[in-house]
């Protein structure tokens, strides 16, 4: 990694160090390069939005002011407001990762129903699909809307319920199309999770929580992925965090949850710094009316951080903001 050695670096790096011995860890910056503290900003400050969860995944914000949270203990999917007001929207057993459809209904990875589903604003749910070749999915983990409009989403077999069986021998990732078709994308991923395209849509990112470890694929026709290769590593001890949800700025830099906090990387594999969280965090989505603020949800809390650089006024992508971010 090149990094660039200005006195205001070293500066900074020393300001921003771990805490002393025996200080309980909480919030700080840990940069590695100059570029980290440019798009998050040196006084960034987390603020916490809610607490008392059981274990907080699948954040989704929309342009109506709120942000879309699956709990997984406690079995439901809120709706948590900027001032911590939540209202649930759902009782389903293990929701998980979330995203917004072309429709901007909000899809689910629903773990216990081993499904796919659409919810409504009423707190029913549709199947849009639970099986691959007849056989049921393992446990849909996260899932994102792509630039063709398919649903892109992992299959895991990390949240599998205990006693049932696994029918399909290997730990995928899909392509869900409008018609209920679904496609396999690849099977080259022991428990794939967290996923997300690059700006221009012909990079295809998905991590592999056991190898802690996040690949790059080349997207062709119909979402069709080739050249998979090992994009960047986040080693960690055996408690700690795994590679989990990605979100991607404008500029292609990733934000990926790991051992922790949030990783942040340049769009070359380059890790740029680390935003160190007090709880470990396992998703975080781009929200507020500009898209410049991180929900990030943390085991029992939903954290938000506003960073200085992200700008989406020049997408090379023809479409909406909000479903921008839905595939980001």
């Amino acid at each position: 990694m090149k990094v660039g050695s200005t006195a205001s670096f070293i500066f900074a790096m020393l300001c921003l160090a771990a805490p002393a011995l025996g200080q309980k860890v909480t919030f700080r910056l840990e940069p590695l390069s100059p570029e980290f503290l440019r798009l998050v900003g040196e006084n960034a400050k987390l603020e916490t939005v809610a607490s008392g969860f059981g274990f907080t995944e699948g954040p989704m914000w929309d342009g109506a002011g709120f942000v879309y949270v699956s709990d997984e203990t406690i079995n439901k999917i809120f709706r948590v407001y900027p001032d911590g007001k939540r209202e649930e929207v759902i009782a389903l057993g293990d929701p998980d990762g979330n995203t917004f459809d072309r429709q901007h209904r909000l899809i689910d990875c629903a773990s216990v129903l081993r499904a796919i589903i659409a919810v409504t604003s009423d707190g029913q749910y549709k199947v849009l699909a639970d099986r691959y070749e007849g056989k049921r999915f393992n446990s849909p983990n996260d899932v994102i809307v792509g630039p063709d409009g398919g649903l892109y989403f992992t299959d895991p077999t990390l949240d599998l319920v205990g006693g049932e069986k696994q029918e399909i021998p290997f730990q995928g990732v899909y392509r869900l199309d409008e018609s209920g078709r679904v496609t396999l994308l690849t099977r080259d991923l022991t428990q794939p999770n967290g996923l997300a395209f690059s700006p221009d849509g012909k990079r295809f990112y998905v991590d592999d929580s056991e190898q802690r470890n996040i690949r790059v694929y080349d997207v062709g026709a119909g979402g069709t992925l080739s050249h998979g290769r090992i994009f960047g590593e986040e080693p960690g001890g055996k408690n700690d965090g795994v590679p989990d949800g990605i979100k991607v700025d404008q500029d292609g830099n990733l934000f990926v949850t790991g051992p922790k906090g949030v990783w942040v990387w340049d769009a070359s594999g380059n890790h740029l710094g680390t935003i160190v969280m007090p709880e470990q965090p396992a998703n975080l989505t781009w929200g507020d009316a500009d898209y410049r603020t991180l929900y990030i949800t943390a085991t029992t809390s939903v954290y938000r951080l506003r960073v200085q650089f992200h700008q989406w006024g020049n997408t090379k992508l023809n479409t909406s903001l909000p479903a921008l971010m839905a595939t980001y």
